[in-house]
């Protein structure tokens, strides 16, 4: 008995050895735990910083799209000011429609391989 007159209890040590195991388990599972969720929250991060540039990419170029087409359109708008006959309408009309047909088939490729790009780049997994 000891000083109060009760038994004294004692955890074995293979109890204890068992807790201390157990501990360092949970320990490293939340260590392991925490470590991916870092892992998952840094992907998310990095995914969204490609979208963005993606994003931008695209912006600029349908910006820079837009404004070659207002500005091709106001010169053709000037050049039929000065046009002298119906003759020179219907050739300035025929350029025009011409070029810009020819221009939104480039600017449609040029946004879809951007487009497609940016998908890509969302859906591949950096490594």
């Amino acid at each position: 008995m000891d000083q109060d007159g009760r038994d004294r209890f004692e955890i074995p040590k293979e109890m204890r050895s068992i807790a201390e195991a157990s501990f360092d388990q949970a320990r490293k599972a939340f260590e392991h735990m925490l470590s991916n969720a870092q892992q998952t929250a840094t992907t998310i991060e990095d995914r969204g910083a490609v979208v963005r540039a993606n994003a931008k990419d695209i912006t600029t170029k349908a910006v820079g799209f837009a404004e070659r087409n207002v500005s091709a359109a106001l010169d053709y708008a000037q050049q039929l000011v000065h046009a002298k006959d119906l003759g020179d309408v219907l050739r300035l009309h025929s350029e025009y429609v011409q070029a810009q047909m020819k221009a939104l088939a480039e600017q449609a490729t040029e946004l879809g391989h951007a487009v497609s790009k940016a998908a890509q780049d969302a859906a591949t997994p950096k490594s």
